[in-house]
């Protein structure tokens, strides 16, 4: 349990038989799944397995089939695409939808949290791959979630950027405290940031496996390989020596944002 969970007993997600599927092919096939107020929990899976079809239900995008699902009306979600409108600039973009004389402000106070106040009146145009993925995030957490729906938002920036990504969304969750669920094909990525990793096979949970690794978290350890090698082949995935960067994780020394 995290820090955030403890005070909240209800669940802040919440799956029972959910069905989504198109035509004849059940993506999403009966799934039960409860995600605590506060747990950050990432969604592993092989392709077609409906790890974004699960996200974007919860999101509210697509509808389902069938079962039931309870989530909080105040939700976000990031995409591997920022997704901004190239016309409006960064504040604009950050308070898209948002009706609020002080919108501005909300907008400053959102983007000096992931180090951009500096680029509130700038176009996308201008921004660097990692800057306009930290104005998706701005955006989603002005709105305050209490659910923070992540699709593979890091998967398309270069290896620096990322270890940079990493940090911040750890900083900024432990500053809000919303659930978070993150879809990822990274399997070190989700034992880097997740309080718990679901691992779907043809739209059905085939592990639920809880992180039990203090953070700063390191790769290269012996606790770290061990859930590696499982989730692999729970992912029929030949686990292969794990890559190591100076024998420390993306995590350890958490130093803050810094401009890409």
């Amino acid at each position: 349990m995290t820090a955030h969970t403890a005070l909240h007993p209800q669940p802040a997600v919440s799956l029972q038989n959910v069905v989504r599927q198109f035509g004849a092919n059940r993506v999403i096939d009966g799934l039960d799944l409860d995600i605590a107020p506060g747990e950050f929990v990432a969604l592993l899976g092989a392709s077609g397995s409906g790890k974004t079809t699960l996200l974007r239900s919860l999101a509210g995008l697509d509808p389902i089939e069938g079962g039931r699902l309870l989530v909080p009306a105040a939700r976000s979600a990031v995409f591997q695409e920022p997704r901004l409108m190239p016309w409006k600039r960064v504040w604009k973009n950050v308070t898209l939808g948002v009706r609020d004389p002080q919108a501005r402000e909300r907008a400053v106070k959102a983007l000096t949290e992931v180090g951009l106040a500096h680029r509130l009146d700038a176009f996308p145009s201008t921004l660097s791959g990692g800057e306009a993925q930290r104005v998706a995030l701005a955006r989603s957490l002005v709105r305050e979630p209490r659910l923070l729906l992540l699709d593979e938002p890091f998967a398309a920036l270069d290896a620096l950027t990322r270890i940079r990504m990493h940090q911040l969304i750890i900083d900024l969750w432990r500053a809000h405290g919303p659930a978070v669920l993150l879809v990822t094909h990274d399997v070190e990525e989700a034992i880097l940031l997740a309080d718990r990793i679901i691992v779907l096979k043809q739209g059905r949970i085939a592990e639920a496996l809880p992180i039990g690794l203090d953070r700063p978290r390191e790769k290269g350890t012996p606790a770290f390989n061990a859930i590696r090698r499982r989730l692999l082949g729970l992912l029929g995935v030949e686990a292969g020596p794990p890559q190591v960067a100076d024998g420390r994780s993306p995590l350890a020394s958490r130093p803050r944002a810094l401009a890409t």
